[in-house]
Parts: structure tokens; sequence; C-alpha cells
């Protein structure tokens, strides 16, 4: 008899459910994408843009480094995606434009 009291009394007593917190949710993971955008991809796009810049700009005596790390001078800019890199006196490679990795800034 006591027993079945207890249970009911309990039973009465219980914590009501926790509500939904959907919204909650869906607004972090919102706050989530927008510092991850924020914070890595638009800068990468930002630096990519310049970078794409400097390569459309490249003319004849630039000075480049290449994703490779050969360091040399622009000897001819073709119309297509490759340029000819003067690396030393007798050597001169024909690499894509693409394949430029820093363009090194003129020297006052």
């Amino acid at each position: 008899m006591i027993h079945s009291f207890t249970f009911s009394i309990l039973a009465q007593s219980a914590p009501p459910a926790a509500p939904d917190n959907t919204t909650g949710q869906l607004l972090m993971m919102g706050m989530m994408i927008v510092v991850f955008w924020l914070f890595l991809i638009r800068p990468q796009q930002k630096r990519q843009k310049e970078m794409n810049a400097r390569i459309a700009a490249l003319k004849t005596g630039d000075k480049v480094v290449t994703t490779g790390g050969i360091h040399g001078t622009v000897s001819n800019v073709k119309d297509g995606p490759t340029l000819v890199l003067k690396v030393d006196e007798t050597t001169k490679l024909t690499i894509d434009k693409s394949a430029i990795a820093v363009v090194q800034p003129k020297e006052a």
C-alpha cells in the first residue's frame, strides 16, 4: 500500500519535459558558419584575388618565385597560360602562370 502511494506521488512530481530548443541550435549553427566565413574563407578569397591580379599584371623583368622554389626573372609573357622564366644567363624555362607563388616587389 505504501509503495503504490509513493509511486503515485513521484509520478505526479516529475519535472516537466525540457522545451524543444531547435531555434537556439539553428541560431548557433548560423553564427558558427558566419564566423567561419568571416575569419577563414573571406581572407583566403581576398588573397587569391590579389595574387591573380599580380599574375595578370606580370611583365618582362619582374622577379618571381615559383611554387617549386625556382627564383627567376620573367623573360617573356605569352598570351596563354604560360610564360618564359629566365633562371640564369643561359637557362630559360617555360612555366605555367599558375605556378607563380610570389611576385617579388620592385626594389626602390
